[in-house]
């Protein structure tokens, strides 16, 4: 209760479907005809937008007809472009509840309700909901939980035997603590970032081994420059984005955090 009552209060905007479509009715895009790409600005809440995640579903080798479960996947960005063009069925789980409703709203308008499901859950305590997935997927969605141990666990449980884990998570780099605000939290005691090194020995020990780990904090953080007023970042942050993006670049050019991606699988025997 205190992880949804905190997620919520930090993250939760209430007429959250509402301002995400007039924004793109103020961008231009038809609503009676929109795409994923219309859609991009406006959901894909994680560094690097729309291009990451498709860099990410590339590195996994996604392929239609898999089952994925997309952890922390907020609006459905990720989860549409996983459904829409390489033909996964997602469903998604997310602690925040504007979101999950926006998202379901969101999916209707692009008429991917077949392929894609939004449930309201906790990272930490997810439920098994019939047989196990091909495909955790998670992106930007673990700095605010410092039980990692217990998170990538709970990830391993809900695979099939050789099933896949992939991510992209801010990790702490080697030039000091990072300078705040950050998008996911005001202050320290909000983040939980831990070294790759450290991230990956936490991974492996959850019963993962390693299939590729490629640092992308260059390439994330130039796909994150230019933010359109019907962005997402705008829509939910408001006037505190822009103490955040100097945060954010000032993060990456001293090498504070890092952005990595990183595919695992599932062993048979943990």
């Amino acid at each position: 209760m205190d992880d949804a009552r905190a997620a919520n209060d930090y993250w939760g905007r209430a007429g959250l479907d509402r301002a995400i479509v007039d924004a793109l009715t103020a961008a231009g895009k038809d609503l009676s005809a929109l795409t994923v790409d219309d859609l991009a600005p406006a959901d894909q809440f994680h560094g690097g937008g729309k291009p990451a995640t498709e860099r990410l579903a590339r590195l996994a080798g996604l392929r239609p007809g898999l089952r994925v479960l997309d952890v922390g996947g907020g609006l459905g960005g990720a989860a549409r472009t996983l459904a829409a063009q390489f033909g996964c069925s997602v469903t998604l789980v997310d602690l925040t509840e504007s979101y999950v409703s926006a998202g379901r709203a969101l999916t209707t308008l692009v008429d991917l309700e077949d392929q894609v499901t939004h449930r309201l859950g906790n990272a930490l305590a997810l439920q098994e909901d019939g047989s196990p997935y091909d495909v955790v997927w998670t992106q930007n969605s673990g700095m605010n939980i410092e039980d990692k141990a217990r998170l990538y666990s709970g990830f391993s449980r809900m695979l099939r035997p050789g099933g896949i884990l992939a991510l992209q998570e801010p990790m702490a780099g080697p030039g000091g603590p990072p300078v705040f605000p950050l998008m996911w939290a005001r202050d320290a005691s909000a983040s939980f970032l831990l070294p790759p090194d450290e991230m990956r020995a936490v991974i492996e020990r959850a019963g993962f081994r390693l299939r590729a780990w490629d640092d992308v904090t260059v390439e994330t953080g130039k796909a994150g420059g230019t933010i359109p007023p019907h962005s997402i970042q705008r829509i939910v942050m408001g006037e505190a984005l822009d103490a955040i993006t100097h945060a954010g670049q000032r993060n990456r050019d001293e090498g504070r955090i890092v952005m990595i991606q990183a595919v695992f699988e599932r062993r048979l025997e943990r």
